[in-house]
């Protein structure tokens, strides 16, 4: 494509902190980088503990042992989502009951949960989608008078906030993502984030293959055992090298991403007003990271034709979820914990469109005035 939908960027300073990795002769997890990106996350989101994974679905199959979920247990999440939200917790036998989603923010509709709560109710997984955060004070409450966890599958979070605090500083655990289509990138990669002390030591022992070599390189044991289940979550310090140059840029990199989604959102508030489409909706309260741009078509039936439309013109524009509900799998292991009309709607009328660093403004007027002329029958 001409215009791709994302363009992996790099700061430049990458291959420098890979060969310093390589020159540290520490190239497997928890080197130099790994222990530096913990401290910037930590230092960004005020958790308490961070732990690297090798992706931001690793990240949530921790928290659901961290959970100590049992078959039948159940989990609380939008339908909504990636398959990772769901099947972290399947992976345990337990069961994600969907619920819908809020029709402005496209985020878990909070009013909707408590009816969804029963007696094996373990977890709600609240998803921030597009980077602009659920109603989390409403959802903390909620789980504070049932004593359920809270774990923010944070994947589009990167410097968002919500009321002025960080996502991932709310929950009792949240699951991040570096994945090249994410603000700031390691190829594949992501991070556990424990904002309750009791769960530290065991998040350690599951991250190293159910093992307490933690304690034993921090010097409070002679030597290191199998104590627990667990896998092998940790990522290469040689992606933790790549993950710390973009991190040092972390905040240019999002203001760079927050202009271009500025112009779009600009470029495209004629066609709002017009009815041709709606623009995101990001609450006043709410400090988003230009994740992505997306519209939502009045109806269902123009998104095949402006995806193919603009594939023409060599832009590449794509739809998102399918809901959760309606997949095979969804069917087999979930269960509905409320009707789902918004999501069943929106999912259906979603367009994202390209966005990335580097993107030009030219860019962005000719993918604004396409999408305009393909949505509207009355222009030429």
């Amino acid at each position: 494509m001409r215009i791709p939908f994302n363009k992996p960027y790099a700061t430049g300073k990458e291959f420098k902190y890979i060969a310093e990795a390589i020159d540290k002769g520490h190239i497997s997890g928890d080197g130099y980088f790994t222990k530096r990106c913990h401290e910037w996350l930590e230092k960004k989101t005020g958790c308490i503990k961070a732990l690297l994974t090798h992706s931001c679905t690793a990240a949530l199959e921790m928290a659901a042992i961290l959970a100590d979920l049992k078959p039948g247990d159940e989990v609380i999440m939008p339908s909504y989502t990636f398959v990772s939200t769901a099947n972290a917790f399947a992976l345990r036998g337990a069961v994600p009951v969907f619920v819908d989603i809020r029709p402005d923010t496209l985020n878990l509709d909070e009013k909707k949960i408590e009816a969804a709560i029963t007696r094996k109710t373990k977890a709600i997984v609240p998803v921030h989608y597009a980077g602009v955060s659920c109603e989390m004070e409403a959802i903390m409450d909620i789980a504070r008078k049932r004593d359920i966890l809270v774990i923010e599958d944070a994947a589009h979070w990167l410097l968002s906030t919500y009321r002025g605090a960080p996502l991932g500083s709310f929950g009792h655990m949240a699951a991040v993502s570096f994945h090249e289509t994410k603000n700031l990138i390691s190829g594949e990669g992501g991070a556990l984030l424990i904002n309750s002390p009791e769960l530290i030591e065991r998040a350690e022992i599951i991250r190293e293959k159910g093992t307490n070599r933690s304690k034993f390189f921090q010097g409070k044991v002679d030597k290191y055992t199998w104590v627990d289940i667990g896998s092998s979550y940790l990522p290469s310090d040689i992606i933790a090298a790549f993950l710390w140059a973009q991190f040092e840029d972390g905040e240019d990199i999002t203001q760079r991403r927050l202009d271009v989604w500025k112009q779009y959102n600009i470029a495209l508030a004629g066609a709002q007003e017009n009815s041709l489409l709606r623009r995101p909706v990001v609450p006043a309260h709410c400090g988003h990271n230009a994740h992505m741009y997306y519209i939502m078509l009045p109806d269902a039936g123009m998104r095949p034709a402006l995806i193919e439309g603009l594939a023409a013109l060599g832009i590449h524009a794509v739809f998102h979820y399918v809901p959760l509900h309606s997949s095979p799998a969804g069917m087999k292991f979930g269960r509905l914990g409320s009707e789902l009309p918004v999501t069943e709607d929106v999912s259906r009328r979603v367009l994202r469109l390209p966005l990335w660093v580097g993107l030009s403004q030219k860019e962005v007027s000719e993918i604004s005035g396409h999408v305009c002329r393909l949505a509207s029958p009355t222009l030429p």
